[in-house]
């Protein structure tokens, strides 16, 4: 197998790795689907930086043009922030064909550790892993993150799993696939946006030295995979694990209740959040779409566009606004259209072109004159 034809490995990279120097990979996805371009761009630099400041070299790892990149260029990076969604999500069952078919690709977890591997990168630093969702028993929804885990012998720095996910079982998979969890610093596994989960670790382990010498062994003793290691967020950036638990458990509940059920909670929701002229309106506009929205727990693209379509009729009828006469209407008109013409079948790219045409349509509405003043809405 010759590597070369499809590894790009950056100068810098190549040269650090050459001189034994510490070298951390990062993954690109949440460049171009984790956040919106250019605050995008702007973390991911800002995290290159970091790690220059502390004595390493980072590699974001991403594919472009079908190579698999060790380490991208700042203008690489510009480019997966502008490119956004339309950048493929890469797993590993994609990597085969982006390259065959010179595409572009931003990295999971699972394709960063594939590709930091092949570049000869031992440490990967990243947000949070996936795992095993709430239902799997039936759903079989278990994410690559953890078999790549089972396999490839790369350190995974991370917060920890995302609260989301049934952490029980995310830590039962990794047990079975022989996954060392360590807690830096800490004998409970944090939750991404939070220090506690309520589930301990394998093992608490305080010093990089130590980390190292742990995931030296393991690869000198032959043995396969890689480490997590769970790296809580600072104690000042911590939500509260009870209040994040109460939020998925309520929001999981009232998922059960099917889309009609969802929009009957969104509008509770409106109500209960927000005051003033906005209450109405967006009622008015829930109940539009609410007329188009199938009563069971599923909805297509068709059936979306369809929605959104009667949601601003209604919205329209009941206002009299149009673009330039009221913010919301600023955002949500472009937003609408952009569904309505979608002509994809990917519903987070459908979404992701609503909130990039909402998003200009706010930035273009600071141009206009107040005509009615706050109040006035219909």
């Amino acid at each position: 197998m010759s590597l070369n034809k499809y590894l790009d490995v950056s100068p810098e990279v190549a040269g650090a790795l050459a001189a034994g120097k510490p070298v951390v990979a990062l993954e690109s996805t949440i460049i171009s689907h984790g956040m919106p371009y250019p605050q995008s761009v702007e973390t991911a630099l800002a995290v290159e930086s970091i790690i220059r400041e502390n004595g390493a070299v980072p590699a974001t790892i991403a594919v472009i043009g079908g190579q698999l990149k060790a380490g991208c260029t700042r203008e690489e990076i510009e480019y997966l922030g502008k490119a956004g969604t339309k950048v493929t999500k890469a797993s590993r069952r994609d990597l085969a064909m982006l390259c065959a078919r010179g595409q572009d690709g931003a990295t999971t977890v699972t394709t960063t550790m594939i590709i930091a591997h092949m570049a000869g990168i031992k440490v990967f630093a990243t947000g949070g892993i996936g795992g095993v969702h709430r239902g799997a028993e039936t759903t079989m929804d278990i994410s690559a993150d953890l078999e790549e885990l089972a396999h490839t012998p790369v350190m995974v720095v991370c917060a920890g799993a995302k609260s989301i996910l049934d952490l029980g079982l995310t830590l039962e998979y990794l047990e079975t696939h022989g996954v060392p969890v360590i807690g830096y610093g800490t004998e409970e596994l944090p939750a991404f946006y939070t220090r506690k989960s309520g589930f301990g670790v394998d093992y608490r382990i305080d010093t990089p030295a130590d980390l190292a010498k742990s995931f030296y062994v393991k690869q000198d003793m032959g043995l396969v995979g890689g480490m997590l290691v769970a790296n809580p967020i600072p104690e000042e950036y911590s939500m509260d694990a009870d209040v994040i638990g109460k939020a998925i458990s309520d929001a999981v509940d009232q998922s059960e209740g099917g889309i009609q059920s969802m929009l009957d909670d969104a509008a509770m929701a409106v109500m209960t959040l927000n005051g003033g002229s906005a209450v109405p309106l967006w009622n008015t506009w829930l109940d539009g779409m609410q007329e188009n929205a199938p009563e069971g727990d599923e909805i297509d693209i068709a059936g979306l566009q369809a929605a959104f379509s009667r949601a601003l009729e209604a919205l329209t009828e009941i206002s009299g606004a149009k673009m330039g006469d009221k913010t919301m209407m600023d955002a949500l008109i472009p937003a609408s259209l952009a569904i309505a013409s979608y002509q994809g079948d990917d519903e987070n790219e459908l979404f992701a072109s609503a909130a990039r045409a909402a998003a200009q349509g706010a930035e273009d509405s600071k141009q206009y004159v107040s005509k009615f003043g706050r109040a006035r809405s219909y």
